[in-house]
């Protein structure tokens, strides 16, 4: 498409037709539908064929304009008469250029130098599904589409309240991206909805094709491995943000909503976490911390032990892992070296072939493989069991951006611990930490509440807490509106004496 103009639209109806029609110049789906509104005034209706829903375009404007029994004076009449919601006035051509290509029908008149649109659109759009990403056994089963205006609705129905409020923008010259700001008014920090607008203005790019692409541009350190910000398919997820304080942005396109600030602790959180009672959620969050450092740290620490420590392993496992280890011709740090990538290269295999087969292919290729390699004197029987245990433990991680950046720091931490050992190992936790410490999302400390210490934070950070303990909002998002129940809320026998 050519680049439209900023002028005003011209009055006189051939030109204005001309003028769009060199702008939609070598694009077949443009239409242009000529006709008389009465008494005899020409008019001209232009939209995009296949984004446009003709059907009802016909039935709610040409036909009622076609067969009005009073004339039409104005495209102000014409404003004024017609029953149809989402209308918007447009005086300059660039302005009609770009809502048609977003779907809107331009109606105009002769004489008059505005258009008037129509909202039709007939975007083709998913089904609402359950999340393949965030599954839960207990819980709601509706995920996020692409469209837009399903997202928000799926969330105005979970928060029917006017404080939350919705705020739209546009980003991207060529994509138009429509991009949704979602927060509830009186909870959050209004700083944090001004920081947002913010970042989210400044972005000048040709097309946001993903929400990933926002991430990208307004995370606080992007080069850090871990992610400072949020993302969910589950409008549920982005409810309970909304209630922490926290904002939401929608982007078209993506069934993944953005969440900020985000901290360490709420990637390790899962949804199902507050559906199931509360010493379940808190051993299932327990194990998951567990898990998260065997798979960070087990492949590592076997490796040093291995070649450097071997006085810390007892003499009869020392003696077994040296006979499992005699005809092996590499050392342990090739060895893991060696099952890492091959692991990684099968799930990635399997996460890219069809899903019927994708499974399949990376228990089966992992167990095939590995068995094969122990035959073949490549790899010892131990490693392989680490390598699967430090595998299994990845899937722990309830989301996956977090998943992704545990399995990527694995690979410098066992070179470090060929190199240097447990020292090696010691100084990659060092450096993390250190890391971790000085990292920011939205201004907020990643580690809180451990770093910057808050005691209150530590009920819903290794444990859940009983419903009734969790009285306040997170501090770190929260303080505006810092109640969020009333007390006493813990549940009671009503009557001593047993049933009335």
């Amino acid at each position: 498409m050519n680049q439209p103009g900023t002028d005003s639209l011209p009055d006189q109806l051939d030109v204005c037709i001309k003028q769009f029609s060199s702008a939609f110049d070598h694009c077949f789906d443009f239409v242009i539908r000529r006709f008389a509104l009465p008494p005899g005034k020409e008019a001209a209706l232009l939209y995009l064929e296949g984004i446009v829903d003709t059907t009802m375009l016909v039935r709610y404007v040409v036909e009622p304009l076609a067969t009005a029994s009073e004339p039409f004076h104005s495209m102000a009449d014409v404003h004024h008469r017609m029953a149809v919601p989402n209308m918007e006035r447009f005086h300059a051509f660039q302005d009609a250029a770009m809502g048609m290509s977003a779907g809107k029908a331009v109606l105009l008149l002769d004489g008059e130098s505005e258009a008037l649109a129509f909202e039709f659109c007939s975007w083709e759009k998913r089904n609402i599904e359950e999340p393949t990403s965030e599954t839960v056994v207990r819980g709601p089963r509706e995920g996020f589409v692409e469209n837009v205006a399903t997202n928000t609705s799926l969330l105005r129905r979970k928060l029917r309240h006017p404080d939350l409020k919705m705020e739209r923008m546009t980003i991207g010259r060529y994509s138009q991206t429509e991009v949704v700001i979602s927060y509830i008014q009186g909870i959050i920090e209004p700083h944090l909805v001004e920081e947002m607008q913010t970042r989210l203005q400044r972005i000048d790019v040709d097309g946001i094709l993903e929400s990933a692409y926002i991430e990208e541009l307004i995370e606080d350190n992007p080069y850090s491995p871990f992610p400072q910000v949020g993302s969910t398919e589950r409008p549920d997820t982005v409810a309970a943000a909304l209630l922490e304080g926290r904002i939401a942005v929608f982007v078209g396109g993506t069934p993944f909503v953005l969440l900020a600030p985000n901290t360490f602790a709420m990637f390790m959180q899962a949804s199902e976490d507050y559906y199931q009672r509360y010493y379940i959620a808190s051993a299932v969050r327990m194990l998951r911390y567990l898990f998260t450092l065997i798979a960070l740290l087990a492949p590592s620490i076997y490796v040093a032990v291995l070649s450097y420590h071997q006085e810390m392993i007892p003499s009869k496992l020392i003696l077994s892992m040296s006979q499992s280890r005699e005809s092996i011709p590499f050392p342990a740090f090739v060895e893991a070296l060696l099952m890492e990538i091959t692991f990684e290269a099968l799930r990635e295999a399997g996460v890219r072939l069809p899903k019927q087969v994708g499974a399949a292919v990376s228990i089966v290729g992992a167990l095939v493989i590995g068995q094969a390699a122990i035959a073949a004197g490549l790899v010892s029987a131990p490693m392989v069991m680490v390598v699967a245990i430090t595998g299994i433990a990845s899937f722990l991680i309830p989301h996956y951006p977090a998943g992704i950046s545990i399995r990527l720091l694995r690979f410098p931490i066992i070179c470090l611990a060929g190199l240097l050992g447990l020292l090696g190992v010691m100084l990659s936790i060092i450096l993390i930490i250190v890391h971790l410490t000085g990292l920011r999302s939205f201004g907020a400390p990643y580690l809180m509440p451990l770093a910057p210490f808050r005691l209150e934070g530590f009920k819903d950070l290794f444990v859940r807490a009983p419903r009734w303990l969790l009285t306040e909002r997170p501090r770190l998002t929260g303080q505006r509106n810092a109640r969020r129940q009333g007390t006493p809320q813990k549940p009671g026998p009503r009557n001593k004496g047993g049933l009335p």
